[in-house]
């Protein structure tokens, strides 16, 4: 029989609005005395990362932040996230905040008691099995965005500052331990910030859907996520204040995490590169390539899509499928083209070589090439 996956599900997961005064409860759960809370500069001083610190001293917590996190966290966010947790003398992590936040927040908590250095953790192959799990600290994941999911991923995504590579560190015991996923957190969001977010979780959702790999679970979940990013991420975009539209896309953003362990794509081995060296919001990357990476992929997966389609109560099939996501990004105010995130034409070939080398490519329906992967940055830009 050819049925064969390794699977891993998410974690503890406290979900509903208000649930972030149960900070010190997760605290204690996690066996954590003197967490270090992780976040970007942005929310540093937000009114709920400071109500958060608050709860934590007023439970005898103390209030250690540490924000120097870029908007594509890199190694050297990370040393100085690590000297922090060191010097504060803490025993966990609270990440914090949207992808960056969470990405570097789990990474601080993973390094602190390692030797090696970060990229000898890269997802390849079994690399994560060097690291000393014991000494990984535990980890609690406070999302304010929905999009990424990070909050339920065993992996972050680490820019390397010096050849503008973004990779992917990875350990099964990076997946935090409780995660509180308070929709209220989410409400003072930017839109440009909701739409890049939710984009992001519908492209989560789609790559898994089309990955060619075995996983029904994950195939399942992305299916009901993409309806929820279509049913609630245009109300929560008209409405800043819909709770229950923002909750269901928080549920949108932890399922699209949750699919891809069946695996990522073009879209993603497109983005990542593009992030690196443009500093591009991944979410909105991700949702102007979407189109033509549809086209590339549609021989293999047109009855898949058709079958989705169907679900998500969209006629017509691919084409239909393909016409409401053309149809949502501009209603969302999505840029057609790359140019419109501030990318040129002058590096496609020093990018086509990057995505090649993402590990996202193993999970495209159509396998990549220079040529394919090529025509794909010249329709995107």
């Amino acid at each position: 029989m050819k049925l064969v996956g390794n699977w891993s599900y998410p974690t503890t997961i406290r979900f509903g609005a208000g649930r972030i005064n149960e900070i010190a409860e997760a605290c204690a759960e996690a066996s954590i005395k003197k967490p270090l809370l992780v976040t970007d500069r942005g929310l540093a001083g937000l009114p709920i990362t400071q109500s958060t610190l608050d709860l934590l001293d007023a439970a005898g917590l103390g209030r250690g932040l540490f924000s120097e996190v870029d908007p594509n966290p890199n190694e050297l966010n990370l040393e100085a996230g690590v000297a922090a947790y060191k010097a504060g003398g803490h025993d966990g992590v609270i990440a914090f905040g949207g992808g960056s936040g969470l990405d570097l927040g789990k990474m601080v908590a993973f390094m602190a008691g390692q030797t090696r250095p970060v990229w000898d953790f890269e997802d390849v192959g079994d690399w994560w099995s060097r690291a000393d799990a014991d000494a990984i600290a535990p980890i609690i994941a406070v999302p304010t965005t929905a999009g990424t999911g990070s909050e339920v991923g065993r992996a972050s995504v680490i820019t390397d500052s010096k050849t503008h590579v973004k990779k992917i560190i990875f350990h099964p015991k990076v997946l935090p331990c409780v995660v509180i996923a308070d929709p209220e957190l989410t409400v003072g969001m930017p839109n440009i910030i909701t739409i890049g977010t939710g984009m992001d979780a519908f492209a989560h959702c789609l790559e898994a859907f089309s990955s060619p790999h075995y996983h029904p679970m994950s195939q399942g979940i992305a299916l009901e996520g993409m309806r929820l990013v279509k049913e609630f991420l245009p109300r929560v975009v008209a409405d800043a204040n819909d709770i229950e539209g923002r909750a269901h896309m928080m549920s949108a953003a932890m399922m699209g995490a949750t699919a891809f362990q069946k695996g990522l794509g073009a879209v993603h081995a497109l983005s990542h590169p593009i992030g690196a060296v443009y500093n591009t919001h991944h979410g909105m990357t991700n949702a102007v390539v979407i189109p033509p990476v549809l086209k590339l992929n549609r021989p293999m997966i047109e009855e898949k899509i058709g079958e989705a389609a169907n679900y998500l109560g969209i006629s017509g099939g691919f084409d239909g499928f393909y016409d409401y996501v053309m149809q949502l990004r501009a209603d969302l105010n999505v840029p057609d083209k790359l140019s419109g995130l501030g990318v040129d034409t002058n590096r496609i070939s020093e990018l086509t070589q990057m995505a090649l080398n993402d590990p996202s490519c193993g999970g495209n329906p159509v396998e990549l090439t220079t040529e394919n992967v090529t025509q794909l940055f010249q329709d995107c830009i």
